[in-house]
């Protein structure tokens, strides 16, 4: 699959591109999209919530009313969890909320990924650029140019350039990484993939081993 080459001005640079058909080109898996997606913002979590139960309560242990007469319940603790300030039923306590997945998998899933934004017309291949100093206003300036102004975007970089990422930091819905940082839920979660020339690469390599 040959895709055109187009500079940060948005304009065609007359080269085109090979795109690998066993990375770029596939039937996208939805399930594997799924698990990838999971798996990632399972990993996210960091599972320190905690409420106390009812062993960890602090409180007096005397029985706080006789057995037998009140004409309500029959009660031992103060720290029982039918009472206001009483230990916590069942509460969230600290736990890993990672799991496994295979590496196929995950590779079949970010290839799927890439795939369905070929196939929806939302992957563009940018050659590389840089910045002379860390500046917004030329980042705005190549959005524009490209179109997606207001849009969130993925920018993906062959190797990793302060001035670029420094110079999106600052914008609201765009991310920059390198090739190697690629993930299915970053590939998702953007409505836009702009992949620079010199990622293109690296990122064929590590889906078709």
């Amino acid at each position: 699959m040959k895709v055109a080459v187009i500079d940060i001005k948005g304009k065609e640079t007359g080269r085109q591109i090979e795109l690998s058909d066993d990375v770029f080109g596939i039937e996208p898996n939805d399930h594997a999209i799924y698990l990838d997606v999971k798996q990632y913002q399972a990993n996210q979590r960091q599972g320190t919530h905690k409420a106390k139960q009812r062993a960890e309560i602090v409180g007096s242990t005397r029985k706080i009313k006789k057995q037998k007469g009140t004409g309500t319940a029959r009660a031992g603790s103060i720290k029982s969890p039918v009472f206001r300030g009483g230990g916590r039923i069942f509460g969230p306590v600290p736990r890993d909320y990672s799991f496994k997945l295979n590496k196929g998998q995950k590779r079949l899933a970010r290839k799927s990924a890439l795939s369905m934004k070929v196939s929806e017309g939302n992957l563009q291949v940018v050659e590389d650029f840089n910045f002379d100093a860390p500046k917004t206003s030329d980042f705005k300036e190549v959005l524009s140019s490209l179109g997606l102004s207001n849009k969130k975007s993925l920018f993906v970089l062959g190797e990793s350039n302060n001035n670029v990422y420094l110079s999106s930091r600052n914008l609201k819905g765009i991310e920059v990484i390198t090739y190697s940082e690629l993930s299915t839920y970053k590939i998702i979660n953007a409505n836009n993939l702009v992949v620079l020339e010199g990622s293109l690469e690296g990122i064929q390599e590590n889906l078709s081993k």
